[in-house]
């Protein structure tokens, strides 16, 4: 499509590309290079007034805007049209202030979690983040967010105290519990479907270490060890937050002796609570004397690496879904499916205990305060060629299908690597509150979001 005059204006003062442009391959391409989005001209702001001109130039040529940090769950908006969109890359805004008497965090559009967890460190506090350092804090937070402080601190979002939003109209606004009430609940899940978030203040963690880490067996373990991760989720307390996963690496001279060319089953996350006990809690696990044990008390800006999340962008696909309770069938069937033996075609396939606070709402919570269930199941591929990107999505979903009988219906925001009903997220009356909100904040819809209502 002809860009017109509005948006080409933008010229000089923020920087912008258009397709034929040298530079529009790599503004445009997200960290999950297996996305291939094509929007109408790629934004990349530096400023709050930048932010404010694009969406009134976009407005003003009949154009949506897509805002993106880094694009790790791009999958969901590179399957929609956007050859009407611009999309508002936040990466160039950026900054963390740090309020340790308050415990509070003010953190600017495209800042990633390792930025925040660094500023917050030498106060002794941390933060409710991933389970990646370059993952950007506000597509997190605004999609509800899972931590490995999750089952004691509940969904990330809950952590937000306000919001500074850029509306369609191209007003700017603060947002909290007193100022756009509505707008804050709804922002809190509706994330960039009712404006552009170009600042949120959080809540930061006492921790200056936490006690995590791994045990890793290889796969062949992984009939001993899974079902025996199950069961101890079933007792473990609130204090306790773990993953496990069965993953496969290729044989690369970049990755460790001990990953390299191996099918493993690892058990990760963090115990909130003193040496012995935690110790005390694993001991079930340890039992199955696994090969590597890292668990141990840290640094808690250690836990950012814990996970083992690829440093670098990568080309990814998958599938997700909610489990319940699993009985010996449920753990039978997901072995049937990704233990050892199998040809599962899979990177990983992972379950993150829930339950705890995760599971209940928080009152002044927004539209995405807590998440129903015992386990997210995700199951990622590598999809270097597009090829490959419909072999690993088959094989992510055949996962999931699998596990259908002990499936829930509700899904979660940030681990949906497709398009789904996003209805799914929410609860009945709180779909329909927060499009209702979305209505009268974003009308037309200007916003596209990952995940769009």
């Amino acid at each position: 499509m002809t860009t017109s005059l509005a948006l080409a204006a933008l010229r000089g003062g923020c920087e912008l590309h258009l397709p034929g442009d040298a530079d529009y391959d790599p503004a445009r391409t997200p960290w999950n290079v297996a996305v291939d989005q094509r929007p109408a001209a790629v934004a990349i702001p530096r400023d709050v007034e930048q932010v404010v001109a694009v969406v009134r130039a976009a407005v003003a040529d009949g154009l949506r805007v897509a805002p993106q940090s880094t694009g790790h769950g791009a999958g969901p908006l590179g399957e929609q049209v956007l050859d009407d969109v611009v999309l508002l890359r936040l990466s160039e805004l950026t900054g963390v202030r740090v309020d340790p008497a308050a415990r509070t965090a003010t953190v600017l559009g495209g800042t990633l979690w390792q930025d925040v967890v660094a500023a917050a460190a030498p106060h002794g506090l941390t933060a409710a983040h991933g389970s990646a350092p370059d993952v950007a804090v506000i597509g997190y937070l605004l999609g509800g967010g899972l931590s490995f402080y999750g089952r004691t601190h509940g969904v990330a979002a809950n952590a937000v105290r306000a919001v500074r939003v850029v509306l369609a109209d191209g007003s700017v606004v603060r947002a909290d519990a007193e100022h756009h009430p509505d707008l804050f609940w709804a922002v809190r899940g509706g994330g960039a479907n009712l404006g552009i978030v170009v600042e949120v203040e959080i809540d930061l963690l006492p921790y200056a270490e936490v006690f995590a880490g791994m045990l890793l067996w290889d796969r062949a373990r992984a009939a001993e060890v899974v079902p025996a991760w199950v069961a101890w989720t079933a007792t473990a307390p609130e204090s306790a937050t773990t993953a496990l996963r069965i993953m496969s690496f290729p044989p690369l001279p970049e990755l460790p002796p001990f990953l390299s060319g191996r099918d493993i089953v690892v058990v990760d996350g963090a115990i909130l609570a003193d040496d012995d006990t935690a110790a005390d809690l694993l001991a079930p696990l340890r039992a199955l004397s696994p090969e590597v044990d890292t668990f141990a008390r840290i640094p808690a800006a250690g836990l950012l690496t814990v996970h083992m999340d690829p440093p670098v962008p990568t080309p990814v696909v998958g599938d997700h879904s909610v489990l319940g309770p699993l009985d010996a069938a449920g753990v039978a069937a997901l072995l049937e499916q990704v233990g050892d033996g199998t040809a599962h075609g899979l990177m990983f396939a992972e379950l993150r205990h829930l339950g705890g606070a995760v599971a209940r709402p928080d009152a002044g919570g927004g539209a995405l305060s807590h998440i129903l269930g015992e386990f997210g199941l995700l199951c990622v591929a590598v999809a270097p060629t597009p090829q490959a990107a419909v072999a690993g999505k088959a094989a992510a979903f055949h996962v999931v299908r699998a596990m259908s009988a002990w499936s829930r219906t509700n899904l979660i925001p940030t681990f949906a690597e497709s398009r789904v009903d996003t209805g799914r997220f929410f609860d009945g009356e709180d779909w329909a509150r927060l499009c209702h909100v979305r209505d009268r904040y974003a009308p037309a819809a200007v916003f596209v979001a990952n995940h769009h209502l």
